[in-house]
């Protein structure tokens, strides 16, 4: 039997399927694992949004990875309640989006909702679309350098 901080580093680098470059420990979904009644291990996820596509994946691979370590009693938990919210994202996981190309989520303003060219920085952005190539995305270009990029919404 693995330990529930063996189960959690392991299931931990599991990519997210729609954004490879960031695990679910890295987008903060990855909630907690523990172990029930002395064997039962379970791990805890929470949706970036209610019926987020990637979900079913991201259960599947994580049972595949618990299956290879020889987890056999092992249960995914999906919990709504709190909401995820990107504050649970790690800081880590901001920066492979900046290196990645795409805009992390940042603080809110008035102006531009804290986005900053995930390129050269300059905050001089705008939003061309509120719709990316994921739901939790929205689609800017940057004013300095020209620049097309993704912006990961704050949620």
């Amino acid at each position: 039997m693995v330990s529930a901080a063996e189960a959690r580093a392991v299931v931990a680098e599991i990519p997210d399927p729609e954004i490879p470059v960031l695990t679910i420990a890295d987008l903060g979904i990855l909630r907690e694992v523990t172990i029930e009644d002395g064997e039962h291990l379970v791990v805890t996820i929470t949706p970036t949004y209610s019926g987020c596509p990637a979900m079913d994946l991201i259960r599947s691979e994580i049972a595949g990875r618990l299956g290879e370590r020889g987890v056999e009693d092992a249960e995914v938990r999906t919990v709504l309640s709190p909401a995820w919210t990107t504050d649970w994202m790690s800081e880590e996981g901001r920066r492979k989006l900046r290196e990645y190309g795409i805009a992390p989520p940042g603080a809110t303003t008035e102006d531009t909702l804290g986005v900053a060219c995930p390129r050269c920085g300059s905050s001089n952005v705008r939003e061309i679309s509120r719709f990316g190539a994921t739901s939790c995305q929205a689609q800017y270009a940057c004013q300095a350098c020209l620049e097309p990029f993704d912006h990961f919404k704050r949620h």
